[in-house]
């Protein structure tokens, strides 16, 4: 399929074997839809850092950007972008180089307003980031009077394959919804994430009532500890992913599935003849203010 750039205009719709992409420019003011100006406010984060780990690692861009929303998930309006960079004191490496568009010369001296940073975190009822399992981490390691805020996850949140996407990557979402960005900066990443939250599904509803809704639901963490290394695959079907740190194969469930993972759990996993090193589950009771930690 070909691809055709066009100006700042209305996605077209597909027509053929052409998909018309437009620059994407989130620009500060209303956005012309919802009721109003909204009453209640979100705030997008995105980080640039060193490496995976945010024990042996640190930031060194942050962008922020808050925007209102009405009752229906409607974004209303777009706050002002902000954006730090940080020294890590250290050389960055040439795969974070490559990947980030930055260099040594781009940080040498800089550093994030800490105070401003939190304050502006802690204005908004939710952070969302695009991975909150990796954002969360590290702002709140680098940003301590932040912890404990509320976060959604726009990745993890929202059903996109319901929707019509074809995956996750924050890039290919917009592409899909017909726009482009420049690059994988934290400012055009948060500036992408808060579009794709204004997609509307069949029945005419953003992305982001839907994030929101499922954000706000409890549920319970389920460590399979214990697990032996033969049901691994068992595990991964079901849906557990590997946490390094933890060395455990863990998964989030609802409440209303709890008991029902339970029995799943104790046929497959703690049954004698799965030679689990375990009798049970670990399970930890998650919110909006401890998940994605």
């Amino acid at each position: 399929m070909s691809i055709k750039l066009a100006v700042d205009r209305a996605p077209a719709v597909e027509d053929g074997v052409v998909r018309v992409l437009h620059p994407l420019r989130i620009r500060e003011g209303s956005t012309g839809e919802g009721e109003g100006r909204g009453s209640y406010i979100g705030i997008g984060v995105d980080v640039e850092t060193t490496g995976l780990d945010p024990n042996t690692g640190g930031i060194i861009e942050l962008a922020l950007r808050r925007f209102r929303y009405d009752r229906d998930g409607v974004v209303t309006d777009i706050d002002e972008a902000f954006e730090w960079r940080e020294d890590p004191g250290t050389p960055l490496t040439p795969e974070i180089q490559a990947l980030t568009g930055l260099s040594d010369a781009d940080l040498v001296g800089r550093e994030i307003d800490e105070d401003a940073a939190t304050r502006l975190l802690g204005s908004a009822s939710f952070v969302v980031a695009h991975n909150a399992k990796f954002d969360r981490r590290w702002v709140e390691n680098r940003l301590p009077g932040a912890r404990g805020l509320n976060w959604c996850c726009s990745m993890a949140q929202v059903d996109w394959k319901t929707r019509g996407f074809d995956g996750k990557v924050l890039g290919y979402l917009l592409v899909q919804a017909g726009y482009y960005h420049c690059g994988h900066r934290a400012s055009a990443d948060v500036d992408a994430m808060i579009q794709i939250l204004r997609h509307r599904d069949a029945a005419d509803r953003p992305a982001l009532a839907e994030m929101i809704e499922t954000g706000a639901r409890p549920g319970w963490i389920v460590r399979a500890k214990g697990a032996d290394f033969g049901v691994k695959d068992l595990l991964k079907e079901r849906g557990y992913r590997w946490s390094s740190n933890d060395k455990v194969w863990w998964r989030e469930i609802e409440d209303a599935r709890l008991v029902e993972e339970q029995f799943w759990l104790a046929g497959h996993v703690y049954a004698v003849e799965a030679k689990p090193k375990a009798i049970c589950p670990d399970l930890e009771r998650v919110t909006a203010r401890n998940r994605f930690l």
